[in-house]
């Protein structure tokens, strides 16, 4: 069970992964933050996610994303990462049609780099935030493989990617759905992509990962971190009893 929420004020899906069961240990609450867009923060919004103490905000989004909607945060201590995770459009895979499997395979094999980048940014400047448009799909494959690769429990991390779908509010959805149906009359996956985050998906997903790399460390590994870095993602992300660590990260490692 995680720690609750955070009230901030004007953000989008916006949680701590703390708390979570990896092993013989848990995740570090105040560590690793995920949200969905920081640009409608109100100024005690702001204030309150500055109290979090949070050092890097990765913003996965592309750059006319930011530009469209700038995230509220220059008034706060943080660095902010820029590692945009789609190759193309995000209107692309609307007008591909492309189911939720789809894309996630999509990112694990042309993001990979990119992932990577992201992961790094996590571990190089703790307490960190990462953030896409809404936090579902990029944050959520983003995070589940951080979280994976440390040795969190399998359907934690699946439960964890889940709960967006409980945090999106109902008229933002209908509004989204509304707008995009106008443009994509034809889509048949265009709910999916704009609203849900099945666990059925995220645990498929993870299982490939499994099944071509060995683990979700083993991705990490084969599109550029080093094992060294993995050991220390799970140092920074898990608190755990003395000498688990080894033991724990080989058991996710196999998969």
């Amino acid at each position: 069970m995680t720690g609750a929420d955070p009230p901030v004020p004007g953000s989008v899906n916006l949680r701590d992964t703390g708390g979570l069961p990896a092993g013989r240990g848990r995740t570090r609450s105040g560590v690793l933050f995920r949200s969905g867009n920081l640009a409608q923060l109100h100024d005690d919004g702001v204030a309150a996610l500055g109290r979090l103490g949070i050092r890097t905000i990765v913003d996965l989004r592309a750059e006319d994303e930011v530009a469209h909607a700038p995230s509220r945060v220059e008034s706060l201590a943080v660095t902010t990462a820029h590692v945009p995770l789609f190759l193309g459009s995000v209107t692309s895979f609307f007008t591909e049609d492309m189911s939720l499997s789809d894309m996630y395979r999509s990112l694990a094999e042309e993001s990979g780099g990119q992932i990577v980048a992201a992961i790094r940014a996590i571990l190089d400047g703790p307490p960190a935030l990462v953030h896409c448009t809404v936090g579902k799909d990029r944050t959520g494959v983003t995070v589940a493989i951080a979280l994976a690769a440390v040795g969190v429990d399998r359907e934690a991390v699946i439960s964890d990617y889940a709960r967006t779908e409980e945090l999106l509010p109902e008229w933002r959805n209908r509004d989204i759905v509304a707008r995009l149906k106008e443009r994509h009359p034809e889509a048949v996956h265009l709910e999916e992509l704009a609203t849900r985050s099945p666990a059925p998906v995220m645990r498929a997903f993870l299982d490939d990962l499994d099944e071509r790399y060995g683990s979700a460390a083993g991705f990490l590994v084969a599109h550029g971190l080093g094992e060294d870095e993995v050991r220390r993602l799970r140092e920074v992300l898990v608190d755990e009893p003395a000498g688990a660590s080894e033991k724990d990260l080989a058991s996710s490692e196999s998969g």
